[in-house]
Order: structure tokens, then sequence, then C-alpha cells
């Protein structure tokens, strides 16, 4: 069986203000050529198809358009799930006189999730897609007011939908979570209240033989090497510049063993950065590329951006070398500082800002101002 897996398109979402509708353009282009040239019997897209809940009409054109192309120009079966931005119900009502044979479309959580079920030379193989649910959402589909955690909420899913795998087939499970050990970018919209545990063990997923998994948009296995995130087709920050994007193209033999081959997109206007002096940019090759300048000039340049956008259009942020710089802050030799005595925390910051300890002298001049401090503040 060979599964295309992507995830994390985002349609409908700007870079700094910037559209990026033929950027996402190009990419579906890509992911439709894939499916095509490589002979692929799934393709498999793990949620945030949307970039927000009530999504602009023109991405909504743009994603049934493309869906349109995968089911015209293409044998591939689709499976595809809600992620953390997008509407459920939107996901779901694509499903509305879908064939089902043909497609396994997961908007909302179910207490009942049931597979696609394919077969290829070797025998079947079971498709489970798990939509992203809060777990208020799931506290409701299940009626389990333990449901407490992201964890919690997917444990519960993967349990339902274990139960429905038959008898000896293959089982992939689609998934939108932060996986215990995997690596986040900036872009990435946390999945639980602040202050809440976000990640899930990769051991709820224990019987699957291949996770294809969204929300992180870096491309990355995680805790084994078919529990993976394909990473979104298009970088959505800065700190994503150095990050090659691309889909995964997985194989899953007989014994249920998978290999996979990453295809790399190719971009219309890559994310990066550039630094130097303000002067030596503007001689640079002019690009469409969605740029950060770093200045390394030491006095402000006056209408910096606009020359800068003379050569870069899509400049989008310039900030200076030094104000990027992080002062350097020496620890104070790892110690808890003992808030509740306050000559000892006088006693280490002086040690900081000196590099040597005070005497006992000195000990004695601290506590005795800080006594005389204490006597002022009980008269008044």
């Amino acid at each position: 069986m060979r599964i295309l897996h992507t995830s994390d398109l985002h349609l409908g979402r700007q870079f700094n203000g910037i559209p990026l509708d033929a950027d996402h353009g190009a990419v579906l282009d890509q992911i439709v050529s894939a499916i095509a040239s490589n002979d692929i019997d799934v393709l498999v897209i793990a949620g945030d198809i949307f970039d927000r809940a009530a999504p602009p009409a023109s991405a909504v054109r743009q994603f049934n358009g493309f869906l349109s192309r995968v089911a015209s120009e293409t044998d591939a079966a689709v499976v595809m799930i809600a992620g953390n931005h997008d509407s459920g119900d939107r996901i779901a009502s694509m499903s509305i006189m879908t064939n089902t044979r043909r497609a396994l479309i997961r908007g909302a959580i179910s207490a009942d999730e049931r597979p696609l079920v394919l077969s290829d030379a070797f025998g079947p193989v079971a498709f489970t897609g798990l939509p992203f649910a809060y777990e208020y959402a799931a506290r409701e589909c299940f009626t389990d007011e333990a449901l407490q955690t992201p964890e919690d909420v997917l444990a519960a899913q993967v349990s339902c939908a274990r139960r429905n795998i038959p008898e000896g087939a293959r089982w992939v499970v689609v998934a939108h979570a932060f996986v215990a050990g995997a690596s986040g970018s900036d872009s990435e919209r946390p999945l639980t209240r602040v202050g809440g545990i976000e990640t899930v063990g990769s051991a709820v997923f224990d019987g699957a033989h291949y996770v294809a998994l969204g929300h992180l948009h870096r491309p990355q296995s995680v805790g084994a090497s078919h529990i993976r995130y394909s990473g979104s087709p298009l970088a959505f920050g800065f700190d994503e510049s150095d990050c090659v994007k691309s889909m995964s193209l997985v194989e899953i033999d007989a014994a249920g063993r998978s290999t996979v081959e990453t295809i790399p997109f190719e971009p219309v206007r890559r994310v990066r950065a550039l630094r130097g002096k303000h002067a030596e940019l503007l001689l640079a090759e002019p690009s469409e590329d969605l740029i950060k300048v770093v200045l390394t000039d030491d006095a402000p340049i006056i209408d910096g951006m606009k020359r800068i956008r003379q050569v870069f259009p899509n400049a989008c942020e310039l900030v200076y070398e030094r104000d990027e710089r992080a002062p350097e802050i020496k620890s104070l030799g790892g110690r808890t500082l003992a808030v509740a005595n306050p000559i000892e925390v006088i006693g280490d910051f002086l040690e900081h800002v000196r590099d040597d300890r005070l005497s006992e002298a000195e000990l004695e001049v601290v506590a005795a101002a800080l006594s005389r401090l204490r006597e002022t503040e009980d008269a008044e």
C-alpha cells in the first residue's frame, strides 16, 4: 500500500500580512502531481486544512478545486481529519454524498470510530481518522469526566477505534497532536489552555503500523520511525527558514513494516533571513522571497525598510543585529536564592557583580542597614 502523507496546509493563511494564495496553489499542484507520478493508493491529510474555523471563500474554493482534481485525475482514496485550526463541522460537511469506499473524512469526535478498509495484494489495510478535539468535547462525547488532558482524549479515541479494526488488518492511524519528544515551531497554536499539558506519549499508538501525524510543521519521526509528522508544505515563520518542506511517501509491506521517502516541495517563494549592512543589501540580487532583514549597521537607517523593499518587495521584518543580541547574564552558581533571608539575597547579588564574596565586616554592614530599614518601616 502506497500512501502520500501531508498535513497543515493552513489554506487562507497570510505571512506577516502577505497573502499566500499563489504559494498554496503551487503546493497543491505538486501534491496532485506526486499522487499521479508515484502510483499513490491513499492521500492522507492530517488536519489543519484551513488556517481558521471560518476560512475565506477563496481558500474554500481552492481546496474544493484540489479535491476535484484528486478525484478526477487520480485513483487515490482520501483520508483527512480536522485539526485544531479547522471547524470540525465544516470538515465533516465534506463527507456528505462522499463515496465512503474511497474516502474517510472525519470532522467531529465520535465514540464509534470506524475505519476505511482498503485492500492491496497482501490483504486489508484499515485507516482510522481521529479528528482533533478539546477535552470538553471529548468528555461530552464519551460521557467521561476523567478526560482532562490531550493524552486522555487521544487514548479514548484510539481505544474506541481499535475495537473496529478487522482481525489481521494492517492499521494506519491519522491524528493531530503534539507527541512528546517532537520539535515544534513558533507558528503552531497550542493545543491546550495555558499551563496545561499539551503533549501525548507515543505509546498511545501501540498496535498501529503507521501513524500519520499533523500539527507540528517540521517533518520528523518521533518515538519510532513509523510515527511521523509530514510537516507543513510551506514555512509559516522565519524559524522554519532552515527546514526543507516535504510530503511523506509511505509504503507498507505485507508484514506491516513501513518505509518512508520524502518528496520535497518546491516553494514559489522561499522564507529566509538576510544579514548585512543596509548599503550592501541594496546591491543584492532582487527577489520575491519572504524576507527578514537583520541589519548590522551601528546607526539606525532612515526609511530603511522602504528602501529594502525596492529590492525585496516582500520584505516583512527588519531588525538590527544589536537589538537581537540577548545580554550575557552570568548564573549565580545555580543557587536558589533564599527570598526569606534578604542578607543572603544581597550577598549573592554583590558576589555576582564583584566576582568576590562579601567579608564578615561587609555582611555586618548589610545586616545593620536592613535592621534600620525594618525599624523605620515599623515606626511608620
